[in-house]
């Protein structure tokens, strides 16, 4: 018999030390092998594994490819260690697509949302919004390692912010117009003569000189959106804090076009600078708007034109 539980503390220890976040695997799987052991389960079987991803019957078809997708994960590793592990195969539940399709800043948006971030209650926390916002759209940074950054993660000799240990447990460095070490600048002599002894080694601090919680951030922004009148186009959701990071790729992507750059042979570069794995996650930021699809159309004509020459 198959001894699930360490079985399931060696993958999750291997996950982690790779940099994955595994909260919702953690909960997922726990249940499942509590489920495996209660039932007296010689190995991890795809029938066993369908009968427990589908409760309760009337859950959502995304919830349960979800968790049967989960399970194959751990399945394809305990396989390794029990070859009679059954490992369900990809089409069986396929997860349909739910992918968010964002929503595109543009600076007349970008602006509204921040004069709504004026308007917070306290001096301090309008700045501090401000900032975060801004500097979210200017770098395409995750909003998560926007708030993590300390005050020695910014160089201002050399311009370049670090970003320690961020998804998948990458650092890179970010450098910065000097616009934006400026506007960072003088946020920061703001924030210190408000308080003058920190209670937090954080760049953003909250009204009270704590660390800014990410949760604080995309529960106000919002509101700011509600406030600057931004609504949803067509069917797609309304805006949120993350489309800033696909806005920042889209428009990186445009203006190569317009500087007939190698896009190609940028986006590796641009992958990098977001802390994607790889450049095919990238892709998916590079969202269709009618301006891309415009450049991209006049590049694949100018280039069809020459070989008919």
């Amino acid at each position: 018999m198959t001894d699930f539980a360490s079985a399931l503390d060696d993958f999750l220890a291997t996950r982690h030390a790779m940099g994955y976040k595994l909260d919702v695997h953690r909960l997922v799987l726990r249940r499942f092998v509590g489920h495996l052991e209660a039932i007296g389960a010689e190995h991890l079987t795809i029938d066993e594994a369908l009968r427990w991803a589908t409760q309760p019957p009337d859950a959502a078809p995304v919830w349960s490819a979800g968790k049967l997708g989960v399970i194959r994960v751990f399945a394809r590793y305990l396989v390794a260690f029990d070859p009679a592990t059954e490992v369900p195969p990809v089409e069986l539940l396929p997860e349909p697509s739910h992918r968010i399709v964002p929503y595109i800043y543009s600076d007349e948006d970008l602006g509204k949302v921040l004069v709504a971030a004026d308007h917070l209650r306290t001096e301090h926390r309008a700045d501090t919004y401000r900032n975060v916002i801004s500097l979210v759209a200017v770098t395409g940074m995750r909003v998560g390692e926007a708030v993590r950054l300390d005050r020695g993660d910014v160089s201002w000799e050399n311009g370049v912010l670090t970003i320690v240990r961020s998804k998948f447990g990458k650092s890179r460095q970010i450098p910065l117009h000097e616009t934006t070490l400026e506007a960072l600048a003088a946020y920061g002599e703001r924030r210190d003569e408000r308080r003058p002894k920190p209670k937090s080694p954080s760049f953003f601090t909250s009204s009270t000189g704590t660390r800014l919680l990410r949760d604080n951030v995309s529960t106000v922004f919002p509101r700011l959106v509600r406030e600057a009148g931004l609504a949803k186009r067509g069917g797609h959701r309304s805006p949120r804090l993350h489309d800033l990071r696909h806005s920042f790729a889209v428009k990186c992507v445009i203006s190569w076009y317009r500087d007939g750059v190698d896009v190609e042979a940028r986006l590796p570069l641009l992958s990098t600078y977001l802390g994607h794995v790889a450049p095919s996650t990238t892709y998916w930021y590079l969202t269709g708007v009618p301006e891309l699809f415009e450049l991209v159309a006049e590049r694949l004509d100018g280039a069809v034109s020459k070989l008919e020459r």
